[in-house]
């Protein structure tokens, strides 16, 4: 990208790759166009290898956003009087607790206080106690909230889920493609995101992958069919057309982010999901490193719940949210605080896809923060701050 356009650091929408974005400039295709069926076939079955899921999954391809996916994953599974587990870890668990309640669940939730998580000990006991009353249909947890940069361990929680006879369903919207996430050994039930974060693509899309498990659940739903957009049985016929290559219609697709689906996730596969999860990890690190040197503390209160793919940073003592717009004025964008408990005291930079790979546009917004922490009145070191992140793997 050329140096004087504004880059896009905040956690999602976020900066296109070449390639995507020429997928996505040409003229959508018709939802029956040969190419369109080779490609959302395609992006289907390459959905399972990011997504790390068993061959017996089925993914869902839906226009909407990451919300969508969300009401696509209660819709389905979540009847009135189920019990279900919630970890709460920031403003989008809250979401996914309104959903649940709002189908009907008797929703119980585990907290901690804002940046940090509860410990999977306190999330089996929580389940534990809760089993005890009868069966528990769902635990769910998000896997990094967007609002906190708080990132969970969903290993451990797939798990319990299981022992215990009730599905796990994860919201890995600031997640998925970035973070790791293996559905298939551990036996996760639902991942769900959306194409504007790590996947690397336009908003637009809801993307879901669903385990034999759900897909049973949804079969043996006693309340009735969901909102017939919401249904999967509604969507499942097609999604199997097209992998295998014939033209379907229930509701029409977005054809041209489908095409540009299936060459982001090309991209995303092209060096394996292990060397895309230690990406990510790598740039967080030396970014991590940079806002150490620029004093800038983050909202999560211990290193290992800190995301790969935004940083959640306070505020230092004299500097406010003005911040924000001094950093614009450096030519790079980044997104305020969401939380509510947190008002006025922190803003997020958002690292994640496209922009891991690229240490220039890394050492740009390391500057522009740099930079606008001086023009505020902060004594900072901008040479030093990104001298941290070159030496630690931005560059």
């Amino acid at each position: 990208m050329s140096d004087s356009r504004r880059l896009l650091m905040i956690p999602g929408p976020v900066e296109l790759s070449p390639a995507v974005l020429a997928a996505c400039a040409v003229p959508p295709p018709g939802h029956l166009d040969a190419r369109l069926v080779e490609a959302f076939g395609s992006a289907l079955a390459r959905m399972r290898q990011v997504w790390l899921a068993p061959a017996s999954s089925q993914p869902f391809v839906v226009p909407g956003a990451g919300t969508l996916a969300m009401e696509l994953a209660v819709a389905n599974l979540v009847e009135p009087g189920d019990r279900v587990l919630l970890v709460n870890t920031g403003t989008f668990s809250e979401r996914m607790a309104l959903m649940l309640r709002r189908a009907g669940a008797a929703v119980r939730e585990v907290t901690a206080p804002v940046g940090d998580a509860p410990e999977a000990e306190a999330v089996a006991r929580a389940l534990d106690e809760l089993h005890g009353g009868g069966p528990v249909k769902a635990l769910v947890a998000t896997h990094v909230d967007t609002s906190t940069g708080v990132r969970i361990d969903p290993e451990p929680l797939a798990r319990l889920a299981h022992e215990h006879g009730a599905l796990s369903i994860f919201d890995g919207v600031c997640a998925t493609a970035a973070e790791r996430f293996a559905m298939a050994d551990w036996q996760a039930d639902v991942y769900l995101t959306a194409s504007q974060k790590a996947i690397g693509l336009p908003p637009g899309l809801a993307l879901v992958v669903a385990g034999e498990r759900a897909l049973s659940a949804r079969a043996a739903r006693r309340a009735g069919p969901p909102p017939a957009y919401l249904d999967w049985e509604s969507w499942r016929p097609i999604m199997t057309a097209y992998e295998e290559r014939r033209p379907a219609y229930f509701s029409t697709p977005a054809t041209g982010l489908v095409l540009a689906l299936d060459v982001g996730l090309d991209e995303i596969l092209a060096g394996g999901m292990e060397r895309r999860f230690a990406d990510h990890e790598r740039a967080a690190g030396a970014l991590r490193e940079a806002w150490r040197v620029l004093d800038l503390a983050p909202v999560p209160v211990r290193p290992r719940l800190e995301a790969n793919t935004l940083s959640a940073l306070r505020f230092p003592a004299g500097i406010g949210p003005a911040l924000i717009g001094r950093i614009a004025e450096r030519g790079v964008t980044v997104a305020g605080g969401l939380h509510p408990a947190l008002h006025g005291g922190y803003f997020r930079v958002g690292h994640m896809g496209y922009v891991v790979q690229r240490a220039d546009l890394l050492r740009r917004t390391v500057e522009a923060v740099a930079g606008a922490l001086g023009d505020g009145g902060a004594a900072v070191d901008a040479r030093a701050a990104v001298a941290a992140l070159d030496r630690l793997g931005g560059a």
